[in-house]
């Protein structure tokens, strides 16, 4: 994000009161804030209720990639994440008719392709894990996937890459040695990194605390995907590796996002990437629209991204099954938005409230911060 004095004098002049259309679209640029969403968001969901999907009656509605990239597009987001299974067959080989086919609709549609993710959980070979499947040739398998992934990225144009391990886990007690899931864990990591590293890509991990496994996935949290961060980066030297924060997982367990950034910042671990969303705390990962919960947590998560200087690009993560793609990520975008605005706002008073902070006193924290966000 960019900010200076001169742009922060703005938030009560140009930018005053609710943002929307243009004025919000030269509010992300005035303050570089990049917004994405990841392809899934323009497509299809299906439960185990309606497997077949909620659009699916409508003929004219189509999840192809390139239909998705459009409606980011309309939706007026400028960056898009995939998953690397998009552009291979059933091989697992890569398919270059589609990469190409993608690239050509990034160009026509203007749109920034800015990490790639990576499916080891949606094909029946993954149901006991990926990379710490323990069959020994499936575990080289899903890492050969990863690695192509990766690859992949490159060829896209992504800046980054990320591993969200939900097939890896257990769902029962006595089910796993724990120890030897996360040594197998870090070892594909570190295989991983080095790859992304060489191809000059960030590499993340992306916590969740379960589902689709029932019991734990081997990365629960984000201060265990740091820990792992950490002993990758050790084996490889520097600091490429680091942690993807999903919003909304951090509500499975009802952790302060907030002061996520912070501990990361602390422990010298980079956030590779963000996912904007909701969920109800203690809940599941309803992946919601964002800005429709709480907003003072929100807001302050966005506080603690502008004050730990994070440059890079929040996605959304959401599953709208009974509301428009369009209109959805849309709304995500604005209301995100004027959430970051708020917090522009309180950073522009970050003076008196770090001297209220001082004080120990939580009802002179509120009374800096009260006209900001009600």
């Amino acid at each position: 994000m960019r900010i200076s004095k001169e742009s922060l004098e703005k938030l009560d002049k140009e930018y005053n009161g609710y943002l929307d259309g243009e004025r919000l679209d030269k509010f992300f640029d005035e303050f570089e804030i990049n917004f994405a969403a990841g392809h899934w968001c323009a497509g299809d969901f299906c439960d185990r209720f309606a497997p077949l999907g909620y659009n699916s009656d409508n003929p004219d509605f189509s999840s192809d990639i390139v239909n998705q990239i459009e409606r980011v597009a309309k939706a007026r987001i400028k960056g898009i994440e995939f998953h690397e299974a998009l552009f291979i067959d059933k091989s697992y080989k890569k398919d270059p008719s589609t990469i190409e086919r993608v690239k050509e609709a990034l160009t026509k549609y203007q749109v920034v392709p800015t990490n790639m993710n990576t499916n080891l959980f949606s094909d029946p070979k993954w149901k006991l894990g990926g990379i710490t499947n323990p069959n020994k040739n499936i575990r080289e398998d899903a890492l050969n996937v990863a690695l192509q992934g990766v690859e992949i990225a490159k060829e896209i144009g992504c800046t980054s890459a990320a591993l969200w391990p939900g097939s890896d886990g257990w769902d029962y007690n006595f089910e796993v040695n724990y120890g030897k899931l996360l040594d197998r864990f870090i070892k594909g990591c570190i295989a991983i990194n080095k790859k992304a590293k060489g191809l000059g890509l960030k590499f993340g991990v992306e916590a969740k605390l379960h589902e689709p496994r029932e019991g734990n996935m081997i990365i629960a949290t984000t201060h265990k995907a740091a820990l792992a961060a950490k002993a990758v980066n050790e084996e490889c030297e520097g600091t490429n590796m680091g942690v993807a924060i999903d919003y909304g997982h951090e509500q499975m367990y009802a952790n302060e996002p907030a002061d996520n950034l912070y501990t990361l910042k602390r422990f010298g671990v980079p956030i590779v990437n963000f996912h904007v969303n909701n969920a109800k705390l203690h809940s599941n990962d309803e992946d919601r629209i964002a800005g429709t919960g709480d907003i003072w947590r929100l807001a302050d998560f966005c506080y603690a991204a502008i004050d730990t200087d994070y440059q890079g690009w929040f996605g959304e993560d959401q599953f709208t099954y009974r509301t428009d793609p369009v209109k959805s990520m849309a709304l995500s975008r604005e209301l995100f938005g004027n959430a970051m605005k708020k917090a522009l706002a309180i950073y522009a008073v970050k003076d008196k409230l770090e001297e209220a902070q001082s004080t120990g006193d939580a009802t002179a924290t509120i009374d800096v911060v009260k006209k900001y966000l009600m």
